[in-house]
C-alpha cells in the first residue's frame, strides 16, 4: 500500500506536524488521524516511480566529468568551510566561509 503525507490542522486551525499514512489506493484521502483523531490535510507530493533511476545513474549524473561537460561548476568540501572547485567552470578556484 501506498504511504500517503498529511498535514495536523490543530484544533485553532494552525498547522501541525506532518505525518506519513499507510492507505489503499481506492481509499478515500483521510480527514481524521486513525490513532489520535486530529484533523488532517493531505499534502500532495511527486510520487516515486522506482526503477528511473538508480544509484549508478546518480553517482554518473552528478560525476564531475558530466556536471564539466554540461557547464557547471562544483565545488567539493576540503574541511571547515573550505570548498575547492572540481570542474573548470566559471568562478574561484577554492571558496571559503567565514565564520
Amino acid at each position: 500500500m501506498p504511504i500517503y503525507t498529511y498535514r495536523i490542522i490543530n484544533d485553532d486551525g494552525s498547522e501541525g506536524d506532518i505525518v506519513e499514512l499507510v492507505h489503499g489506493m481506492n481509499d478515500s484521502p483521510l480527514t481524521i488521524h486513525p490513532k489520535t483523531g486530529q484533523k488532517l490535510q493531505r499534502i500532495f507530493t511527486a510520487p516515486h516511480i522506482a526503477g528511473w533511476a538508480n544509484e549508478r545513474q546518480a553517482k554518473h549524473i552528478t560525476s564531475d566529468e558530466n556536471l564539466e561537460r554540461h557547464g557547471f561548476t562544483k565545488y567539493a568540501r576540503s574541511g571547515k568551510g573550505h570548498y575547492e572547485k572540481r570542474t573548470s567552470g566559471r568562478g574561484p578556484s577554492s571558496l571559503h566561509v567565514d565564520e
